[in-house]
Order: structure tokens, then C-alpha cells, then sequence
């Protein structure tokens, strides 16, 4: 479980919401619901795998590659391979239950 924080700061415009687990950044102009909550609980076992300091050197060495890989930071976003996760399960609502440790690494593309 994740505490909920509607703040104008974090996640930067342009993004929704946040996970620096165990804590969800929400825009407060943002309607929290269960497919949001569900997203950002996936990057909060993401972060806890790779004990958060690895999750965000990851994240942010990827989103480079990624938009450099694609010509643009919004494609190389969403091609990040834990947004990938994300996204591909967030409509999912047994997902967490049977989601496997390092399940993220089966989204890193190649190409």
C-alpha cells in the first residue's frame, strides 16, 4: 500500500503520477483511480526489486538510451521496459498477485 500525495510539483507536467515507493505523487488536478493506482503499484515492486536507487539509474540510463534509440523523449518513455510492464498490466487486476520477481526484464527490447 502506497501513500497517496496530490501535490502541483511532483510528477512534472506532462505526467500523471509518481512512485518513489513507498510514496504515489499525484498532480492534483489528476482523478486517482484504480488502473493509476494499479500502474505506479507495479513501479513500486519494480523499485523494491532493485531497491530504488537501482530502479532509478536504470530508469533514467534506459529513457536516455531509449530516446536517443527512438528520436524523441516521449517514445523513448514509453518504451522504458517498466513502463512497458506497466502499462501492458494495468488493466489487469490480478496481476501483482502472480506477477514474477524481475518480470520487467522480459519487456527490455532489443531493437
Amino acid at each position: 500500500m502506497m501513500l497517496i500525495v496530490k501535490n502541483k510539483i511532483l510528477p512534472f507536467k506532462r505526467y500523471r503520477a509518481m512512485t518513489i515507493w513507498p510514496l504515489l505523487f499525484v498532480r492534483s488536478d489528476v482523478e486517482v483511480g484504480p488502473v493509476l493506482i494499479r500502474h505506479e503499484e507495479i513501479h513500486g515492486r519494480q523499485q523494491r526489486e532493485m531497491l530504488l536507487v537501482g530502479f532509478y539509474v536504470w530508469y533514467v540510463i534506459e529513457w536516455l538510451f531509449r530516446a536517443v534509440q527512438y528520436g524523441s523523449w516521449h517514445i523513448g518513455y514509453k518504451n522504458i521496459s517498466f513502463e512497458r510492464e506497466a502499462y501492458f498490466f494495468e488493466g489487469d487486476v490480478g496481476y501483482l498477485d502472480r506477477r514474477r520477481f524481475w518480470s520487467w526484464t522480459r519487456w527490455i527490447k532489443t531493437k
